[in-house]
C-alpha cells in the first residue's frame, strides 16, 4: 500500500465484521437473487472491464482526461472542504456545515484536485479538499454511460418503475459520515480505495443521528466520529460496532447496499472516483418516506404516551402489515384507500392530504 493511503482499520473500538463477497467476471450479469436478500454484499471485479477504471489505473491525470472527453461544460455543485481530514461534517457547535458548496465548472475542479496530489495541502482559496458528489452521469458526462454501465436485474413488478439513477462522485481523500438512503444502491469503486462501514436498520438508535433540518447532502448523518468515537457521549455506539460490518473496495469492485442500511464511506486514496446506481422497485406514486416522517413528527411525536402506543398499533396494521390485510374483509368497491393503490388513487389521496394540511 502506498504510504500516502490510509491503512485498514486496526483499532478494537471499530467495526471489524467482514461483508460477504462474490466474484463477478468481466461484463458478467449480477445474479438477481443477491439483490433480493436485503443484505450487503461485495461484488469483486464488477466493473474491472470499464474503460474509466483502466484509465484511472494508469494515473489520476489519465482518468481526468477520460472524463473530460464527455464533460458538456455545465457547472455542477461542488463541496469545498476546509478540514484537512476530508470529513464533511458540522462546525463545533452544529450551527453550520464545515465546508462550502457552490456551482463550479467540473473541469476546473478536476484540475484543482490534481493539484492537491502534487503536495499542496491547501489551495490559494484556503480549501484542503474538493468533492464533486452525487452528480448525474447523463446530465454532465453524456455518452460516458455508453462505455461504462451496468445492467441491474430488477424485481418483477406489476407497475412501472423508474430506471436506475447513475451518479458519479469525485474528490481527494474524504469521509462521508454514516447516513442512510431510501433507495437500493450499487456503489462502484472506479479510482482509489474505499471503505464502507455498514449497519442494518435496527441499529439506527445506536448511531446518534444529527439534525434533520441542516444536513450534508440532504440526509441526516451520525454525529459519531468513527475514527475517534467518544463512548462517554455516545455509549450505545458500542452495540452498533458489534452489529456492523466493513467492506474495503479496490478499483473495479462494487458493493450492493440495500435501502435503509446505514453506511459510512471513506475515500482512502489521494484521488477517488466512485460511480453508483440508485433505484427503487416501489410504485413511483409512493414518493418519499421522509414526507411521512415529517408529518409523524408534527402530528404524533408529542401526543400522550398511551395515545402514541395506539397510533403505533394502527400503523402496524394499516402501513407496516401486509398491504391487503386491512381491507380484505371488505367488498372491493368499499375499500377506498385500503384497496390497491394506483396513480389515480394516489393523486386523490395526496390532494386530500394537502387540503387537510392547509386547513
Amino acid at each position: 500500500m502506498p504510504a500516502c493511503e490510509m491503512p485498514a482499520m486496526q483499532r478494537p473500538e471499530q467495526v471489524s465484521n467482514p461483508v460477504d463477497e462474490i466474484s463477478i467476471g468481466p461484463g458478467a450479469r449480477i445474479p438477481a437473487d443477491i439483490l433480493q436478500c436485503n443484505t450487503p454484499i461485495i461484488l469483486r471485479g464488477l466493473i474491472k472491464h470499464w474503460p474509466l477504471v483502466s484509465s484511472a489505473e494508469q494515473s489520476a491525470e489519465s482518468a481526468v482526461s477520460y472524463l473530460s472527453r464527455f464533460y458538456n461544460g455545465k457547472p455542477c455543485l461542488v463541496n469545498f472542504g476546509h478540514d484537512t481530514s476530508g470529513r464533511y461534517f458540522y462546525d463545533e457547535d452544529v450551527r453550520k456545515l464545515n465546508y462550502d458548496t457552490a456551482r463550479a465548472p467540473v473541469d476546473e475542479v478536476l484540475q484543482k484536485i490534481l493539484q492537491t496530489l502534487g503536495g499542496r495541502a491547501v489551495s490559494n482559496e484556503g480549501y484542503s479538499s474538493y468533492y464533486i458528489s452525487s452528480t448525474s452521469v447523463d446530465g454532465f458526462f453524456p455518452g460516458m454511460r455508453g462505455e461504462n454501465d451496468l445492467q441491474i436485474p430488477r424485481a418483477v413488478a406489476d407497475h412501472p418503475v423508474a430506471p436506475p439513477q447513475m451518479k458519479v462522485w469525485i474528490g481527494n481523500r474524504s469521509v462521508a459520515s454514516c447516513h442512510y438512503d431510501a433507495l437500493d444502491n450499487i456503489a462502484c469503486c472506479v479510482a482509489g480505495r474505499r471503505r464502507f462501514t455498514l449497519f442494518p436498520p435496527d441499529q439506527f438508535k445506536n448511531l446518534y443521528f444529527g439534525p434533520l433540518d441542516l444536513t450534508p447532502g440532504g440526509q441526516a448523518i451520525s454525529m459519531v466520529d468513527f475514527a475517534r468515537p467518544d463512548f462517554a457521549r455516545f455509549p450505545r455506539f458500542r452495540e452498533a460496532i458489534t452489529n456492523g460490518s466493513v467492506a474495503e473496495l479496490e478499483p473495479g469492485d462494487g458493493i450492493y447496499i440495500p435501502s435503509m442500511w446505514m453506511h459510512h464511506v471513506e475515500g482512502l486514496s489521494p484521488f477517488n472516483i466512485l460511480v453508483n446506481y440508485w433505484w427503487d422497485d416501489a410504485p413511483q406514486f409512493t414518493g418519499s418516506g421522509m414526507n411521512a416522517l415529517y408529518h409523524g413528527i408534527l402530528s404524533l411525536r408529542d401526543k400522550p404516551e398511551h395515545e402514541k402506543e395506539g397510533w403505533r398499533q394502527l400503523f402496524d396494521y394499516y402501513v407496516f402489515g401486509a398491504s391487503e390485510q386491512a381491507g380484505e374483509h371488505l367488498p372491493e368497491h368499499a375499500r377506498g384507500v385500503l384497496g390497491k393503490m394506483d396513480d389515480a388513487s394516489a393523486r386523490q389521496l395526496r390532494a386530500m392530504l394537502i387540503n387537510r394540511l392547509n386547513r
